[in-house]
């Protein structure tokens, strides 16, 4: 059976390495592991999105699918430069994406991060943003459920930043978001780049 970066446990070889790349304006080493989400390199998808972030708001974060933690390593960064007090939840299914995450923040000195899986969230807890690059390949009815689970955890005022591939339906997934997530929430288009879209949702 083969596995996917979705995998709960993979137990293929765990091959690192090591990649050097800039988050939040800072020249970083990280470690990637094999079986994970992109381990070869930042996805273009992430970078696009990583460009059109604002600056954090004080509050909790989740990083939707973490993989080996570049989103909320950059949420971390650019928190720690804007003295703004943050919990960075990066949350993920795979065992190993939440080890190299961990082991990331561990050696960029982050402590607001929180590699956790979904039961590790406090059910009552509010998101002032949501940050994702999500797994579209898990099938449209699994990403549904993961952001129809999520998204409605917005904080009012609270933002969601999505990239999608234009070619993987980002724009059919932001009329479902609209349709969906009704009233008290706008979905809008915040940024376009190499064949991705940034899909914005901001709770009232």
């Amino acid at each position: 059976m083969s596995e996917h970066y979705f995998t709960q446990s993979p137990s293929s070889e765990a091959k690192t390495r090591e990649l050097s790349l800039n988050l939040a304006g800072h020249e970083v080493t990280v470690e990637t592991v094999s079986g994970t989400f992109s381990p070869t390199r930042l996805d273009l998808g992430t970078a696009v999105l990583l460009r059109h972030l604002p600056v954090p708001e004080p509050g909790d974060i989740l990083d939707l699918g973490c993989g080996w933690g570049p989103i909320s390593l950059d949420a971390a960064l650019s928190a720690e430069d804007a003295e703004v007090d943050v919990r960075v939840w990066a949350l993920d299914v795979n065992s190993r994406s939440l080890d190299a995450t961990a082991k990331n923040a561990k050696r960029l000195g982050l402590t607001s991060i929180r590699p956790v899986t979904a039961e590790q969230i406090p059910p009552d807890l509010q998101f002032s943003a949501i940050r994702s690059n999500p797994p579209i390949r898990v099938g449209k009815e699994a990403l549904h459920e993961l952001l129809t689970t999520w998204l409605p955890r917005l904080a009012p005022g609270g933002r969601a930043d999505l990239v999608v591939s234009k070619n993987l339906g980002a724009d059919s997934l932001q009329k479902w978001l609209i349709e969906t997530l009704g009233s008290g929430f706008s979905v809008v288009r915040t940024g376009s780049s190499k064949g991705y879209r940034v899909l914005t949702v901001d709770r009232d």
